[in-house]
């Protein structure tokens, strides 16, 4: 993981997955909008970035609903086809 010493600037976290990539992805980012967030109040955020990220070129994927373990989040790809995460 790297970060801000402070705290205050965003965090990268570096993971090991077992599946391999059918196409190129050389990154895949997790952006967090809705931190401490749950149910509509959170996908309303995400919702609302999403649109604002669609208006710049962003593509979206799908969403990813809340599972009991994991909230809600939405897949979308950058103007290269690198999918990110809302989360």
């Amino acid at each position: 993981m790297c970060g801000d010493p402070s705290g205050v600037g965003p965090r990268l976290y570096f993971q090991r997955v077992p599946e391999g990539k059918v196409v190129k992805n050389r990154v895949h980012l997790d952006v967090r909008v809705g931190t401490g967030l749950v149910g509509e109040e959170r996908l309303a955020v995400l919702e609302a970035e999403c649109a604002r990220l669609v208006e710049l070129g962003a593509v979206r994927v799908g969403l990813l609903t809340a599972d009991g373990v994991n909230e809600s989040c939405i897949v979308l790809q950058d103007v290269e086809g690198n999918e990110f995460c809302l989360d």
